[in-house]
């Protein structure tokens, strides 16, 4: 499922209210990493994650990242991104229709 620019816009918006839930640091996107976000993607739609890395690093974890989760990248700014990956079963966030 490809996000439109309508359901993007909806969910830059909602994430302005949360806090970052995952952090990558120093030691980059190691195994214990992605294991807190499979868990944080469990109970939350939309995640906001902060990465601590050079441009072209941060890049690569991206990357790395949506290929990972199986989600959809909503917003890059600066050191945070935003990514979106629907409950299967019970969709919390109902997403705008065009």
């Amino acid at each position: 499922m490809k996000l439109t620019n309508k359901q993007r816009n909806f969910l830059r918006n909602l994430a302005n209210n949360i806090k970052p839930v995952v952090t990558i640091g120093q030691n980059g996107l190691s195994d214990e990493v992605l294991k807190e976000l499979d868990s944080t993607k469990k109970a939350h739609e939309l995640l906001k994650i902060k990465i601590r890395a050079s441009k072209e690093q941060r890049n690569v974890f991206i990357d790395k990242i949506i290929n990972h989760s199986n989600a959809q990248l909503v917003q890059v700014i600066g050191n945070i991104i935003v990514i979106y990956h629907a409950f299967e079963d019970n969709p919390k966030i109902l997403l705008p229709l065009d």
